[in-house]
């Protein structure tokens, strides 16, 4: 089976102790988000799972734990975006980040990582041409490093206008432009550009529009095929395969504005309180009232077929 660990928070970049703890001990605990009282636990045991898939903007506090990995298959996707503290207030340098992603792609190898460059927004300070004169800048430092760079333009959410209300919509036109610019750019560098959910204008222009995290991604990272049950995205747009996450909502210290798991500065920093790195959750610990339900988990490689090519 797959275990995600990005689409709520960074456990990479702020839990990485905590995630450490779970392999040693082999399981998670998983609040449900909609009713907290609902426990999931899942295994850590790589007998069951296959790959664990992570998103991430700063993998460096995960280096020390790699060895604990090695038994099992991963994919990383490593946000890499060219904003400033007024954007990104705590995410670290990105000419070290540009370091740290060179060191993961050796240390996991090219088909197990990817090039998050999103969400793009437009502003005064951000205009066309400042992203594409920095875009070529990290694709030329990530050439050889990564085959697959993917794109999105920023989501006006509910959390997002609260706390940007001063983003707007990109314009198709403007969508356009950058896009296939982005594209060949990225060409040039042997990179596939993968536009997250934003349908198949850009298809035209070279991009794969079929989903920036598919089931034959994770065959290419671990080298085998798997066969998986039926699944459906995390939005009626999403053609991903979106397993079982392991992270929590509001406890994503970066902060960024643009961001759509966090409700507002404050309940991060309430919620990052609550953790404690020895617990089997990662935010807060066994309650009462907690319903435990043990997720039934299986190897889903098929063993009938030859390394995946």
């Amino acid at each position: 089976m797959i275990i995600n660990t990005g689409q709520r928070t960074d456990i990479p970049a702020f839990y990485s102790e905590w995630f450490a703890n779970r392999l040693k001990a082999g399981f998670v605990c998983v609040r449900n988000p909609y009713d907290p009282r609902q426990v999931s636990r899942y295994r850590l045991d790589p007998s069951v799972v296959d790959v664990i898939g992570f998103c991430t903007k700063n993998p460096a506090p995960m280096f020390p734990h790699m060895p604990l990995l090695r038994p099992y298959g991963q994919y990383w996707f490593v946000t890499l975006t060219p904003y400033g503290r007024d954007i990104e207030p705590n995410v670290p340098d990105k000419h070290r980040l540009l370091d740290d992603f060179r060191r993961l792609s050796e240390l996991v190898g090219i088909n197990s990582i990817g090039w998050r460059y999103d969400p793009i927004l437009l502003s005064e300070r951000y205009t066309v041409d400042y992203h594409l004169r920095a875009f070529e800048k990290m694709a030329r430092a990530l050439e050889g490093c990564t085959r697959t760079v993917v794109i999105s333009f920023i989501d006006l959410y509910p959390k997002v206008r609260r706390n940007f209300p001063e983003a707007r919509a990109v314009p198709m036109a403007q969508r356009l432009t950058l896009g296939k610019a982005v594209i060949e750019i990225a060409s040039a560098r042997g990179m596939t550009v993968k536009p997250c959910a934003e349908g198949d204008a850009l298809a035209a222009y070279g991009a794969d529009c079929g989903g920036c995290m598919r089931v034959s991604d994770y065959e290419r990272a671990i080298g085998k095929r798997l066969n998986v049950p039926k699944r459906k995205g995390a939005r009626a747009e999403c053609a991903c395969y979106l397993a079982c996450d392991i992270g929590a909502y509001n406890t994503c210290r970066h902060l960024c504005r643009y961001c759509y798991a966090n409700a507002e500065p404050g309940i991060v920093l309430a919620q990052s309180r609550l953790h404690d790195p020895e617990s089997p959750f990662l935010i807060g610990n066994y309650m009462e009232s907690d319903r435990i339900h043990d997720v039934p988990q299986a190897s889903w490689i098929d063993g009938q077929t030859s390394m995946f090519i």
